[in-house]
């Protein structure tokens, strides 16, 4: 275990310093000048070349993947050129509305997941609709499934806000988190009930199981004691595989629903080529996805350590 803990841990720093790789080449290949982005299209070639000198864009690119690597570690990204403001600070805005928002989806999607992989190995009543209904919303694209349920939700019953973060206490933060964390949370469940329900009918089909049934146990108690352990492994994978993504893809839920996330955060900075935005966006998203993965894997292999 410890030599998995190691490996999963250097894999991690590779990634990580990939990643960041990655994002440095795609800045210094995209279109527009980080000078004149910062000044304005009226700055003169003077004052664009004095920006560029005080960033540091005509050092050698070694001593500037250098710099962006440090600067990163230290949680220094620059300043927004469309907020003017250290984008650390607005990351420390907007991370955590986005960290909610992905939370309270997650939570949403394993329960749909549970509901979804219990329902077909136990063949409770009207399972069939409940998994035509959530096949149906994670096959619909996230805008459409949004605007959907704004429609329905807010324009038609008037049940919940259609906007923002809420401002009026707990109620309402919970009132305006439940759209846009069931719409993140729909395709996420659909994946994870999947391999859930393959892992459950995989261990009910087993020996042991129908020796369980065979001695009078019920099939609550066999799904609880004797299948759940089993199952669950790859189900974990899949879970940590799905938060990543939830992390990295909910731009368009955040967009739609105006929640003030590092997703709103992202697509309002492309528009302007916010280029310290955009980088800091991205390896923070990027360094989450890879994270979570890593957990995900630590944690499936103490669940079954045959897999270290």
């Amino acid at each position: 275990m410890t030599r998995f803990l190691l490996r999963r841990l250097g894999s991690l720093v590779v990634v990580l310093l990939v990643l960041s790789a990655v994002v440095f080449v795609l800045q210094q290949v995209s279109p527009g000048d980080p000078a004149r982005a910062s000044l304005g299209a009226n700055a003169s070639r003077q004052a664009v070349a004095a920006e560029r000198s005080r960033l540091g864009l005509d050092d050698p690119l070694p001593v500037q993947f250098l710099r962006f690597i440090g600067n990163a570690l230290h949680g220094d990204f620059g300043t927004s050129f469309r907020t003017h403001r250290a984008v650390a600070t607005d990351l420390a805005s907007a991370l955590p509305a986005t960290v909610e928002l992905v939370l309270a989806a997650f939570v949403i999607a394993l329960v749909l997941a549970a509901l979804f992989a219990a329902s077909a190995a136990l063949s409770w009543p009207f399972a069939g609709v409940y998994r035509g209904v959530l096949l149906i919303g994670a096959t619909a694209p996230p805008f459409l499934l949004a605007l959907g349920g704004i429609i329905l939700f807010y324009a038609q019953l008037g049940w919940l806000p259609a906007s923002g973060r809420g401002d009026g206490g707990p109620g309402a933060e919970i009132a305006h988190l439940v759209l846009p964390a069931t719409v993140l949370a729909i395709a996420p469940a659909l994946a994870i009930g999947r391999i859930l329900r393959a892992g459950l009918e995989t261990t009910l089909a087993a020996d042991h199981i129908r020796t369980a049934r065979s001695k009078g146990i019920g099939e609550a108690g066999i799904l609880a004691h004797h299948v759940v352990r089993n199952a669950i492994g790859p189900a974990l994978s899949m879970a940590g595989l799905q938060l990543g993504f939830m992390f990295a893809g909910d731009v368009v839920v955040e967009q739609v629903f105006s929640w003030p996330g590092m997703g709103n955060y992202l697509a309002n900075s492309i528009p302007t080529s916010d280029f310290p935005a955009i980088a800091a966006v991205t390896l923070v998203l990027g360094a989450v996805y890879v994270v979570v993965n890593t957990v995900a894997d630590v944690l499936q292999t103490a669940a079954d350590p045959r897999l270290a």
